[in-house]
């Protein structure tokens, strides 16, 4: 299992990195794709990522860091995004549309949003790396012919 534990110390140390940052820049966000991102190289061969690259160009980090999620991890969404205390405080859901109490979140804080939403990105990254094949909740039902009898009673 070093494969997981070699992603583990990668991922720590570019959440380091971001802990520290004083202002998103187009290295930082390069070195988040070369080595934290499976889906981006592949979808940069057939352009679908040239929107990120303009972005960066342009300067636009917030924009470029939620491109940035919805290439990579297309089943996290943004759940909450605001300033507390001083600091952004990024939400990423997998279930947006469920109770905030019932939801299992990824949330980090920066002083900098894009730099808040690229730790966000990182802990769901690992989330997905660590555990890509989560056991769900709904039970498995067997399939084939089944007869159903309804008992309600309509008298």
């Amino acid at each position: 299992m070093a494969f997981a534990a070699d992603y583990e110390v990668l991922f720590d140390r570019l959440d380091d990195e971001l802990r520290v940052a004083s202002r998103p820049a187009p290295g930082l966000f390069g070195k988040i794709i070369g080595s934290a991102c499976t889906r981006i190289p592949v979808l940069s061969k057939s352009g679908k990522t040239d929107r990120i690259d303009r972005l960066l160009e342009a300067g636009a980090w917030t924009d470029a860091a939620l491109a940035l999620i919805e290439l990579e991890l297309p089943a996290w969404k943004l759940r909450r995004l605001v300033r507390e205390d001083g600091e952004w405080f990024c939400s990423l859901s997998r279930q947006p549309s469920l109770p905030a109490i019932l939801d299992d979140t990824v949330d980090a804080r920066h002083e900098l949003m894009p730099i808040a939403i690229l730790q966000a990105f990182l802990q769901a990254r690992r989330m997905s790396e660590v555990a890509p094949n989560a056991v769900s909740a709904v039970p498995a039902t067997r399939t084939g012919e089944q007869r159903f009898i309804c008992c309600d009673n309509f008298a």
